[in-house]
């Protein structure tokens, strides 16, 4: 073989350790600066973005299997298709700082620390749960992670209300607050907005657009779909959320305003949602299933990312299969953790209301019986 030719044949065969690439140009508001377009990705990088994802994206399939099963029962909103949202999130901020979410929460309590096996005991109301099977899909806690919340918009102001506790403690550390496009036309978000940029609070408002509310279309339930300037007086991007690149430096962008002191800013995540809204809602009522095949065939945030690696000779298609393969045998041993646990015993209903106090007397349903709460 001819130098020449070994040499343009070691190049296409080579792993490379790192590359870069141009992305998709964020729209701004309010900001003379943009997110970086031009972006280095490390392979470590793009196998963990990959590992990550592939782990949401089967931990969510097998909740929609147990929960057509009957073994997960109640409200269940699955995250499958807005991976990239959560692991750019994750990737450009810190673990010391707090993020809080609405109830498609499976898939942020993965990147805050929890396990599958936790999550996936939590879904099927079982002692080994994150919430010791007592929150369900939309209650999930762990470190500098406030849940999974029911109230739809609710957890905004509370979001603010961690800023600002950053802020008054004198922390280097920010709130990154996420809501939906259906929750973005309450009235609480709009008095947050004000009261965070009255007070500069270290917040990242984060409103994933997944095109649909319930079960309504963006264009049917708000005069102006321009999310990222909603905040008015607070600078705003909107940005791809189907591709974990653009997301990562959005976010670190974001995470830097924040930190210099600037006060609040306002994301847009253009996302999709495969599943309905909830497991009660067939998702195919109100969009056709040739637009979700679409979404799936031109932008899924994991196909994206494998293309990139691929293409880039930073993992081979053997390396992310036995990725792939590791990654259900995870899901699997934890579903099988999650139907066989035991469920919290009925003593420990009132247990963990309250955080490093002492036991207390809670009143139960039966006004002459009383419940022990112990922290």
């Amino acid at each position: 073989m001819k130098p020449l030719m070994l040499l343009l044949f070691l190049l296409a065969n080579f792993i490379r350790p790192f590359f870069f690439t141009c992305l998709k140009k964020s729209d701004v508001f309010k900001l003379d600066e943009a997110p970086a377009t031009e972006v280095v990705m490390t392979r470590d990088e793009g196998l963990q973005y990959y590992r990550t994802m592939q782990t949401m994206r089967r931990m969510e399939l097998k909740a929609d299997q147990l929960y057509k099963q009957k073994i997960i029962r109640g409200f269940c909103h699955l995250y499958d298709g807005q991976e990239a949202c959560a692991v750019g999130i994750e990737a450009s901020i810190k673990p010391t700082d707090h993020l809080i979410t609405a109830y498609r929460a499976h898939g942020y309590t993965l990147t805050r620390g929890g396990t599958v096996k936790e999550i996936m005991a939590e879904l099927t109301g079982r002692r080994g749960g994150i919430a010791k099977g007592k929150g369900g899909s939309m209650h999930m806690y762990c470190k500098n992670f406030y849940g999974g919340n029911g109230i739809v918009g609710a957890q905004v102001p509370l979001g603010a209300g961690v800023a600002l506790a950053c802020k008054y403690k004198g922390s280097d550390e920010l709130c990154v607050c996420l809501y939906g496009d259906g929750a973005a036309n309450q009235g609480q978000i709009f008095e947050t907005y004000n009261m965070a940029a009255l007070w500069k609070l270290p917040v990242i408002f984060i409103c994933e657009n997944n095109r649909y509310g319930m079960g309504t279309s963006v264009e049917r339930a708000a005069a102006s779909t321009d999310y990222f300037k909603r905040g008015e007086f607070i600078p705003g991007l909107r940005v791809d959320g189907m591709d974990i690149l653009c997301v990562r430096e959005a976010t670190r962008f974001a995470a830097e305003h924040c930190r210099s002191g600037k006060g609040p800013i306002l994301m847009e995540l253009q996302t999709y949602r495969y599943h309905g809204h909830s497991m009660s809602d067939p998702g195919v009522s109100y969009r056709t299933r040739e637009e979700i095949q679409e979404v799936r065939s031109k932008s899924d945030p994991i196909s994206l990312l494998k293309d990139r690696l691929l293409s880039n000779n930073m993992a081979s298609v053997e390396e992310l299969k036995e990725i792939d393969v590791d990654v259900r045998k995870e899901i699997e041993d934890a579903a099988q953790f999650a139907t066989t646990d035991p469920e919290p015993p009925l003593e420990e209903l009132c247990n963990h209301i309250f955080s490093n106090n002492p036991p207390v007397e809670v009143r139960g349903t039966n006004p002459w019986a009383k419940l022990k709460s112990v922290s």
